[in-house]
């Protein structure tokens, strides 16, 4: 091949796969390097990032660092997003006519937890003030006590258990009706 300038040269016409080689200079000495190499373990600056497809993946123990914003938290690190789906389980403070079901979705934001979830009898599900409804949430609950809005048929209010628990109790009484649909927020 004859030498030709940089700027003689055709552009590639696909992505690189990074197994290509590269002459270089390095210490007045041409050495080849595989493109794979030339940004390999290095902190990369950019102003905007944009991806076509695909998506960012940040390695375990990482994530979006916002400290660069003005605030005082002891933490600016974004490293905890989490959605899925539980199954609460019959907590001892049901009355169930018929038979059992339930369904529970979650989503985790860093310490924050927001359940939806729902308990049911076949025929009817009532609980008594103060009985568990369930005691199995997807996430134990932080050192302090914490509330949940209930959203059911017939007005209640509930509450989840504080010190490391998993509990959901009724702060009043769930009248019979065909299911206990719960809604709220609480820390880990």
């Amino acid at each position: 091949m004859a030498d030709k300038k940089i700027s003689a040269l055709t552009s590639a016409s696909t992505p690189l796969a990074g197994t290509e080689v590269l002459p270089i200079v390095q210490s007045s000495t041409t050495v080849k390097v595989a493109v794979s190499d030339l940004t390999a373990g290095r902190a990369i600056s950019a102003t905007q990032l944009t991806l076509s497809a695909g998506n960012v993946i940040v390695a375990n123990g990482y994530g979006i660092d916002f400290s660069a914003t003005p605030g005082t938290g002891t933490s600016e690190l974004f490293a905890d997003y989490e959605e899925g789906t539980w199954t609460p389980a019959q907590g001892s403070g049901l009355t169930v006519v018929g038979s059992f079901s339930s369904w529970g979705y979650y989503t985790k934001v860093g310490r924050l937890v927001t359940v939806d979830f729902n308990v049911a009898g076949s025929t009817s599900i009532a609980c008594s003030a103060f009985g568990i409804i369930t005691n199995n949430l997807p996430f134990t609950v932080g050192n302090r006590d914490n509330i949940l809005a209930a959203l059911v048929g017939t007005a209640g209010d509930v509450a989840v258990a504080g010190n490391s628990g998993t509990l959901v109790y009724a702060f009043s009484t769930f009248v019979a009706s065909g299911g206990i649909t719960v809604t709220g927020t609480y820390f880990v």
